[in-house]
């Protein structure tokens, strides 16, 4: 009797009752996409049904994101370059960097004028980044889903591919 391995899962749609062997998504089996703001994005996995979304972004000198807060949890790698926040700037992160967030966290993401390479994060993200003003003000949200349908927005709009990414509890079709 011959004893057979069952073969990997495909990235795409995966339904709950599949989970059950690793799913590999190597470097460039997702593609980076510009996010038209001084960033690129290449989204690896979503998974609906509890609001995580697992994202490696790139962003050139002197890049920042807006001020903002998390509703959940955020895990965060730094793989090259550095990047602080504006509220603690004594704090860099440089490649090889391992940062937690505890949920509802707020701060400004900055990377420095003088970095001299492209700076490259791998974050997990449960919930929302619910983005401020200066004043406080809410002026947008970004969370699984819609990070979901702005990553395929860009892929499709640029003619690339993304059925390699991981998505957890939506329907397949």
């Amino acid at each position: 009797m011959t004893d057979t391995v069952e073969p990997a899962l495909q990235p795409g749609p995966v339904p709950m009752q599949a989970l059950t062997h690793a799913i590999h998504i190597g470097e460039s089996d997702l593609p980076f996409v510009d996010s038209n703001d001084g960033s690129s994005l290449q989204l690896l996995q979503v998974d609906l049904n509890v609001g995580l979304w697992v994202v490696r972004t790139r962003f050139q000198p002197g890049f920042q994101v807006k001020k903002h807060y998390h509703t959940g949890s955020v895990f965060a790698v730094t793989l090259a370059g550095s990047w602080f926040y504006k509220e603690y700037p004594e704090f860099v992160n440089t490649a090889g960097s391992y940062l937690y967030e505890p949920a509802h966290s707020v701060h400004t993401l900055m990377v420095g004028d003088d970095n001299t390479e492209v700076t490259d994060v791998w974050f997990a993200i449960y919930g929302a980044n619910v983005n401020m003003d200066d004043d406080g003000n809410v002026i947008g949200i970004t969370d699984a889903q819609s990070i979901l349908a702005r990553y395929r927005g860009l892929c499709e709009a640029e003619g690339l591919d993304c059925s390699n990414l991981i998505v957890n509890g939506e329907q397949s079709s």
